[in-house]
């Protein structure tokens, strides 16, 4: 690892977007979180899989990404595990973001949910679905390398 690196730790990783989406452009962005959804995800309970992000009224929205209530808190202190939160983005980001997505159809997807420097931070795809050929070959290109993995390991 890399100075760049340092201080990162991943706590969710969405490897099933970069399977059905074609990822072009990645952003950084942090998440508004209550106290409860901050312990939660340091415990590690946070899930990606059917979360995207959405742009509404000039602000960044992430939507459906569960984040498991925290046990230690009693029921009326803890939060709504699939509720919209606010990504914080820098307004060009944004600006921009809104253009690709409203003019070519483009999806924004949440792939990584990790600790920066103490920060929770989000790492958001700009995606373009993939049609059914290309998962096809997206999974023999997989298994042809496992293949060469299998061969070299053998020599």
């Amino acid at each position: 690892m890399g100075d760049k690196d340092a201080g990162i730790k991943i706590i969710s990783d969405n490897r099933q977007a970069r399977y059905l989406y074609e990822i072009l452009e990645t952003y950084e962005a942090g998440i508004q979180l209550t106290g409860t959804e901050v312990k939660s995800i340091r415990e590690g309970k946070a899930n990606l899989k059917d979360g995207y992000a959405l742009i509404r009224n000039g602000e960044a929205w992430l939507i459906n990404v569960h984040i498991s209530p925290y046990q230690a808190s009693g029921q009326y202190f803890n939060h709504e595990p699939r509720r919209t939160r606010k990504l914080l983005l820098h307004r060009q980001e944004i600006s921009k973001l809104i253009g690709q997505v409203e003019q070519k159809g483009l999806t924004l997807v949440p792939l990584k949910l990790y600790f920066k420097n103490g920060w929770i931070k989000v790492s958001i795809g700009l995606a373009k679905g993939k049609k059914l050929h290309d998962k096809r070959e997206t999974m023999k290109r997989r298994q042809d390398q496992r293949e060469i993995e299998r061969a070299m390991k053998r020599y």
